[in-house]
Order: C-alpha cells, then sequence, then structure tokens
C-alpha cells in the first residue's frame, strides 16, 4: 500500500480517466457483510463446510460496494460524495472468486458534478455487473496518510474443516476409547464414527457406557464394546488392542490423563516409540490465516534442552501431517536475545542450531524469539530481527508446560480460538482432549490423529485437493 492517497481534482478529472481494483472474495467477508447489513439470509452465508463454503453466493450489494472503494480511494479519490449508482447485476460472486471493478469518468457535467461508468468482472472476463455511478469530485488537492482498518476477530474462522475433510478421504481408523461413559467424551466418538474419521472400540464400564449412550440419545449397538471395570484396566486394555494391531489410535475418554498416559509410557507393554511423548495444541486462531501449532502445554513440566529436542520435532512432524511443506517454528522465551539468566533463551539458541546442522529435520528453527516477534512482522522488524520465522511462526516452542498451557488458554478464552490437541511421539497417535472439550474438539483430534499417523506411516502427509503428494523431509 501506498504511503499516502492524494485526489483528482475535478479541474485535472478528465473524460476516460479510469482506475481499478482487484479483490478475492472470502467467507470473512460474508461475515461481515452480515453484521454490517442484518442480511443474514443463507443462500449468502458459508454454511461452515469447507466445500459448500465455496457454494456461497455473495449478496450482490456486497460486490457493488466495492465500486465506493475506487471512487473513495483512487478516482477521483479522498473527498468524493456519491450523489446516485446504478447497477445491472447480471451474475453472482462466490467464495474464492476474484474480481475486478472499475470506473471511467465518461462525463463531466457542472462543477464538481461528474459521470463514472462502473464495472465489476470476474477475472476470466464474466461479467457481474455494469452501470453509472453520479459523485461529486473535490475541488480542492486532499492527500492522507494511507493506513491499515484495525484487525476485527471473528467467531468463525475455519481452518479445521479442511482438515477435517482430508482425513476422511483415509477412511475410518480404528480407535480404542477410553473410558467413554459420559455426554462428551461418549458423543464426541460417535460423531467421528459418523463423519467417518474412526472406527470406536468402546473400553470402560460397560454399564455406565450404555447409561451415558441412553442418557444422551446415541445409538451405539453398532460398535465393539469392551467391558473393563477400572481406569487403569481399561487404559492398558486399549495399549494392548494398539500393541496387537486391533486398533491404530486411543482416544481419551471420561478419566484422568496421568491413568491413561502411565498405561501408554510403561517401559513394558506400552507405547514407547524411542523419543519423548508430547502432546500439540492445533489452534484455530480468528485473527492468523494458518493453523498455530503449540507445545508442550499438556505433558512436559519443566523440559530439559533434550526433551525440547523430542518435542520440537514432534510438533514439526505433526504440521507437516497437517499440510505445512516446511513449517516455521519459532522457540520462546521472554526476550529475543540469548541471555545466560534465562535459561529458555539459552535452549532456544541450541534448538536453533540443532536444527541448523540437521539434527531435528523437516522444519526451520530459530530462536530465542518473544511471542510478539514470533508472531508479528512489524515487532520483528522494530527489533532488527532478521529471520524467516520471525512475525511467520507456524509452530511456538514454550519454555515449559506452564506459559504453555497459560498461552493456548489465553488464546482460546481471549483470541476466541478453536483448539484442538493430540499427543504424538508414541507409536500410535493419542487423542487427549480434556473432559470438558465439546464434541468438535474431539471430532478435529480425530482429524489430527489420522493424518498424523498416515505420515507416520508411509511418510507422505494426505495432499491438499488438487495438489500433488507432499513427501517430507526426512
Amino acid at each position: 500500500m501506498a504511503d499516502v492517497i492524494k485526489n483528482t481534482t475535478f479541474d485535472e478529472l478528465k473524460a476516460g480517466d479510469s482506475a481499478a481494483i482487484e479483490r478475492i472474495c472470502s467467507m470473512q467477508d460474508l461475515y461481515l457483510f452480515a453484521h454490517v447489513s442484518g442480511n443474514t439470509n443463507p443462500v449468502v452465508m458459508p454454511s461452515g463446510s469447507a466445500p459448500d463454503d465455496r457454494k456461497a453466493t455473495a449478496p450482490f450489494m456486497w460486490a457493488g460496494s466495492l465500486i465506493s472503494a475506487v471512487l473513495g480511494n483512487l478516482l477521483p479519490g479522498p473527498g468524493t460524495l456519491y450523489r446516485s449508482q446504478d447497477l445491472r447485476f447480471v451474475t453472482g460472486v462466490h467464495v474464492g472468486d476474484k474480481v475486478s471493478v472499475s470506473v471511467r469518468c465518461v462525463e463531466k457535467r457542472e462543477c464538481p458534478i461528474a459521470v463514472f461508468e462502473t464495472r465489476i468482472a470476474k477475472t476470466d472476463g464474466t461479467v457481474v455487473a455494469v452501470g453509472s455511478a453520479v459523485v461529486e469530485v473535490p475541488t480542492e488537492r486532499i492527500t492522507v496518510a494511507a493506513r491499515e482498518l484495525p484487525t476485527l476477530i471473528l467467531d468463525k474462522g475455519d481452518h479445521f474443516t479442511p482438515l477435517i475433510e482430508r482425513a476422511k478421504s483415509l477412511g475410518p481408523m480404528a480407535t480404542a476409547v477410553v473410558c467413554p461413559d459420559d455426554k462428551n467424551s461418549l458423543g464426541g466418538a460417535v460423531l467421528a464414527a459418523r463423519e467417518g474419521l474412526i472406527e470406536p472400540i468402546l473400553i470402560g464400564s460397560q454399564a455406565a457406557i450404555l447409561k451415558a449412550a441412553e442418557a444422551s440419545g446415541l445409538d451405539i449397538s453398532s460398535y465393539k464394546l469392551i467391558d473393563s471395570p477400572s481406569h487403569r484396566d481399561a487404559a492398558a486394555r486399549a495399549v494392548e488392542l494398539v500393541r496387537r494391531g486391533e486398533a491404530a489410535s486411543v482416544m481419551k475418554g471420561n478419566l484422568h490423563t496421568d491413568d491413561l498416559l502411565a498405561q501408554v509410557v510403561k517401559k513394558d507393554g506400552g507405547l514407547r516409540a524411542g523419543r519423548r511423548i508430547s502432546h500439540v495444541f492445533v489452534m484455530d486462531v480468528p485473527t492468523l490465516d494458518h493453523l498455530l501449532f503449540i507445545s508442550d502445554a499438556a505433558i512436559n513440566i519443566a523440559p530439559d534442552l533434550i526433551t525440547k529436542v523430542d518435542i520440537t520435532q514432534n510438533a514439526i512432524d505433526l504440521a507437516i501431517a497437517c499440510g505445512i511443506d516446511k513449517p516455521r517454528v519459532g522457540v520462546l522465551s521472554a526476550v529475543e536475545t540469548v541471555n545466560p539468566n534465562i535459561p529458555s533463551t539459552l535452549d532456544a539458541a541450541a534448538l536453533s542450531k540443532m536444527a541448523d546442522r540437521g539434527q531435528i529435520k523437516g522444519g526451520i528453527v530459530d530462536g530465542p524469539l518473544a511471542m510478539d516477534n514470533a508472531m508479528d512482522v512489524a515487532a520483528a522488524r522494530t527489533k532488527g530481527i532478521t529471520s524467516v520465522v520471525a512475525g511467520h511462526a507456524d509452530v511456538l516452542i514454550v519454555p515449559n508446560l506452564e506459559s504453555g498451557n497459560m498461552l493456548a488458554k489465553e488464546l482460546t478464552f481471549v483470541a476466541r480460538a478453536e483448539a484442538a490437541g493430540l499427543v504424538v511421539g508414541a507409536a500410535a497417535p493419542v487423542m487427549l482432549t480434556s473432559r470438558a472439550d465439546n464434541d468438535r474438539a474431539r471430532l478435529v483430534s480425530a482429524a489430527l490423529a489420522q493424518l498424523y499417523e498416515h505420515r507416520r506411516r508411509t511418510g507422505r502427509a494426505v495432499p491438499v485437493a488438487g495438489e500433488n503428494v507432499k513427501v517430507a523431509a526426512e
């Protein structure tokens, strides 16, 4: 964007002068226009399902409003006032369509009135709308500083649905669901099964599970149910199913995390795979145009450097499985300079160098970075940080569990982010959702497990629609 915007005065304006902008219609445009106009007609609102969202037709007046951006910003520019606008709409604009919006002066009337031909067309030449605008053209030079509009946080910014759709293409994965004896845990498992992500094997107190199903109105008659009297026994049975190849993943139900992980990490008969297990939060943050991965905020309380190597590698592997070819990893601390009095800065610098030398593979790792310069380009530039990660981090490695847990919950409850999570680094993915998580979080966690397990087995990420299969760096 230019540093300043200046207008064309009435005396300067000539018949034939023209200007244009291009714009891609997004889901956010439709949500924002609905808020401003109050028009919530379902025909012009995204459905929340990725394939269907592209079918949503933008309100014609959304397209028409783009003309004012050309007149007010470019030609004649600042100071321009509408007198009238007529438009004939020819075809609709859908989410993802790129349109060109142009104006051309066709007549100058008595000062300060001018008439402009207005036209909206898709990039393939398809006409969306044509018409004319009558405006008051400014008679004096006006120069204003260009500025970015304030960021708006929307309740909906959906990066999870595409993940779910990609995971569905793999078919259901046999999943040992441990103690799904309450509404949330059983409902999440059933939803994931209905969506084609998992084939649940329900393990726990048969009486409690059947009671939860009846109370929730869920039909679980088609699912295998293994009666197990205690939480410890149920977790052990789930791990044994994975070891025997009868299940490919584990989903936590209504039991304490320690009861499940104790069976996962035990030396004999557990699911250890030569690497320290860790938890990765995957966040859909409304202000970001990409997913954000945060680790470790749930398992390793105060990890040392060697543990952080595994935490970082695990997070990179999950990010690649989710479709990021070369994840940019920011290792966080309180400051962005190495300070011997802050041990996390030393660990961050070491992790960065270890990645440079190939001891951590598949991502670009840099640190130490503070949260501001890891996520914001302007903050990084202000502090003179030159880095391909600074301001563009996909993955954040936190100093310890406390800071990571606070960060994830701040994003959830203050920035209105959606969260899902997965335990990685074991011989099978473990869906470690909170007992308070809703069905949506469990559904996305099942999708993460599918994508992660597919890459763990094949070395490849599931391709995004229309792309070739991505082979992760090993």
